[in-house]
Parts: C-alpha cells; sequence; structure tokens
C-alpha cells in the first residue's frame, strides 16, 4: 500500500502519519493515562518519534499504514490509529494503535475515525475481515469496539507481552464484509445523533 491516503469525514480528517507531526503527536500524546493499557508505552517525546519512524518502516514494508487524526474545525492533531497486518492475500487487516487526547474520549472522533476506515478498508481495498484487539482489562477500549457494531470472536489468553511486561489476554472483534451495510448503517445512525 505505497499510495497515500487521506480519509475526510465531518468532524475529523485522516491523513498519513509523518515525521514533521511528531511535535503535534507528542502534544495530543503526552498525558500517560492514554498509555495505560496499550501494548507500547509512550512516555516521552523521544518515544513518540521511535514509534513514528517504526510506523514509517512498517508503512514502507506494506504492513501498516498509520495515520493522525485531525480536528477539522481546530486543525490540530488529536490521535492516531492504523491499518495493521494488512494481507492483500487474505483480504484481512486489523484496525489498531488508535489514541486520542482524553478530551476526545466518548465524542463523536472515535465513530467518525473508524467509520472512514472501515469505509476505506470493505469499499476500497475490498477486505473481507477487519479485527480490532485490545487488552482484556481496557474496559472502555472493549465498549467502545463493541459500540462500533464489531463482534467479539474470543479472548487469546496470555497472548502478548506488553512495553511494561504484563502479559495480557487480547479480546479479539471483528467485522467481516457481510456486516459491513449493517454497521454502516449502525454508525451513520450514531453520528447522525451526535
Amino acid at each position: 500500500m505505497k499510495r497515500e491516503i487521506k480519509l475526510d469525514g465531518q468532524t475529523v480528517r485522516l491523513v498519513p502519519m509523518e515525521i514533521e507531526q511528531l511535535d503535534d503527536l507528542w502534544k495530543a500524546g503526552h498525558l500517560q493515562e492514554i498509555w495505560e493499557f496499550t501494548a507500547s508505552k509512550i512516555k516521552s517525546k523521544e518515544d513518540m518519534r521511535e514509534a513514528i519512524k517504526a510506523a514509517a518502516d512498517e508503512r514502507e514494508k506494506g504492513t501498516q499504514y498509520p495515520f493522525v487524526v485531525v480536528d477539522k474545525e481546530t486543525g490540530k492533531i488529536i490521535g492516531s490509529s492504523r491499518y495493521l497486518d494488512i494481507s492483500e492475500a487474505h483480504k484481512s487487516l486489523e484496525i489498531g494503535w488508535t489514541w486520542y487526547h482524553p478530551e476526545y474520549w466518548r465524542t463523536r472522533v472515535n465513530t467518525e475515525t473508524k467509520f472512514l476506515m472501515l469505509g476505506h478498508a470493505f469499499e476500497e481495498m475490498g477486505m473481507n475481515r477487519v479485527q480490532f484487539c485490545t487488552d482484556s482489562r481496557n474496559i472502555r477500549s472493549r465498549k467502545a469496539i463493541a459500540r462500533l457494531g464489531a463482534e467479539k470472536e474470543g479472548v487469546l489468553r496470555k497472548h502478548r507481552i506488553i512495553a511494561d511486561g504484563y502479559v495480557r489476554d487480547t479480546v479479539v472483534f471483528s467485522i467481516i464484509k457481510d456486516d459491513w451495510q449493517m454497521v454502516k448503517s449502525l454508525l451513520q445512525e450514531k453520528m447522525n445523533r451526535s
């Protein structure tokens, strides 16, 4: 996936992540509560720099596509999300590495970001499956994924050792191509209410 992808919604714009966005990404992501349950921990501006460089390397390999999320009203970067484990052969990918400044938690931002990313995955990339994975302890994330209309598939026990050494159980959710029109309608309805 070498081409540049930009996704435009009513309240957010998703643009490719670049190292030039470091200061703004750090400003949006410096609060440690954001990283409580994430597999990687961003504790400093240098950690953010390394994360951006690693994401750029994965984009070059075609296995990931990282976006920054921009608030269209203010023009500020407010978070990030990305396509992970992109498999053209199996027509599947994961949406993850999603984080926002806490000011945007439980707002329209996540719904619209996922609406744009899911729409692009199913309608432009021709994916059959999109999955979401989260730490079993992260109740807020699990609820947010379920609110998208994703189906919980199960728990991968002792699945991953995260940056702080904790061995996490991972909850796996998915949306498949057959679900997309129903999920799309659900998300449009949610956004129309907000």
